[in-house]
């Protein structure tokens, strides 16, 4: 079988097309034909060696795809034969709460990754989707969908007419969109395109704010909800945009630290207005088995299609990823095998 290595070293030049030995699935474990991935900004981190410096070489990148069940291994029952699968992004992370050890079993590093034409894991780490999510719809679930959902709904416990800022337009910030107005809230985009933003409230958002035209987003967002302040902030900026989220918090409100795209140290950290907004700072880190099952109902019982950018084939992984690099994207990029 053909599959992507980071090889001799590490950068996306280092990426090229090996050819493998077909794995063979253990007891309890799943052979999967693969037929779309999705990426993530972590994708870049692992190739460029940000995430892990010291990983053993060559090792194939991706977390997030989706496959056909094509063999099983003694003993699995949850799975038959023509079945399509997504691998959850914690292997090991099944219900509850995560413990330190969970963080060694994530997929795309240290586990090996999807950018395979066949993969095997472990039965337990496999969930069913919805039917009538294409592939690359479904590649799209594993990080930026459950992460989302684990923000909004699992700790945001969103509710009807409440208010939520969602920052940017990829993957997780449309997903965010998507599950909070499944859930009856009002919803405000930033963003630096104004045809991102439209093409945002054509998905649902109420207000956009073009944030490299109006810096101080956090001033119109208490405007627009009458100097209370948003119930709800998704933060994907980090060092950049912490404060500003604070800023625009109600008191008592959530904010979610998804991402780090600015930065993953905060200069200046303003701890008197998060004091006195009794603001709840929640790091979230994609989500458990149990919560991609239930966003999983959710998107089935909804019909709910996820956001994709751009497909490119498999013989053009790479292309992909430099696609990804640009930061241009409105949505999820995939790559179809």
């Amino acid at each position: 079988m053909k599959a992507y290595e980071i090889q001799s070293g590490f950068g996306l030049d280092q990426l090229k097309v090996a050819e493998r030995s077909m794995p063979v699935p253990g007891p309890d474990e799943v052979l999967i034909k693969m037929r779309a991935v999705s990426l993530n900004s972590r994708d870049l981190g692992v190739i460029d060696g940000f995430y892990n410096p010291n990983l053993m070489l060559p090792f194939i990148p991706t977390s997030d795809g989706v496959g056909e069940v094509v063999a099983l291994g003694e003993q699995v029952t949850r799975f038959n034969i023509g079945d399509r699968v997504c691998g959850i992004f914690t292997q090991s992370w099944i219900s509850g709460e995560p413990t330190q050890d969970n963080w060694v079993s994530t997929l795309g590093s240290p586990l090996g990754g999807l950018l395979a034409e066949y993969i095997v894991l472990p039965a337990k780490g496999l969930v069913r989707i919805p039917d009538h999510l294409t592939d690359e719809e479904a590649a799209a679930l594993p990080c930026a969908g459950v992460t989302a959902w684990h923000a909004v709904v699992e700790e945001g416990t969103i509710k009807a007419g409440e208010t939520v800022v969602v920052q940017g337009t990829g993957g997780v910030s449309l997903f965010a969109l998507q599950f909070a107005k499944l859930h009856g809230a009002t919803v405000i985009v930033t963003s630096s395109s104004d045809d991102k933003l439209e093409r945002a409230k054509g998905l649902g958002a109420d207000f956009g704010i073009n944030y490299r035209q109006t810096p101080e987003w956090d001033k119109v967002v208490l405007e627009l909800t009458m100097g209370r302040g948003a119930d709800h902030i998704v933060d994907l900026g980090g060092s950049a945009t912490l404060n500003q989220s604070i800023s625009a918090l109600r008191v008592g409100g959530q904010i979610s630290m998804v991402g780090v795209l600015s930065g993953y140290r905060v200069e200046g950290f303003d701890i008197i207005p998060a004091i006195l907004r009794k603001a709840r700072l929640q790091a979230i880190n994609v989500g458990s088995r149990d919560m991609f099952e239930t966003m999983n109902r959710a998107i089935d019982q909804s019909k709910l299609r996820p956001i994709i950018d751009i497909v490119f084939p498999f013989e053009q992984a790479v292309d992909a990823l430099h696609y990804l690099a640009k930061g241009k994207h409105f949505g999820k990029i995939c790559i179809k095998f």
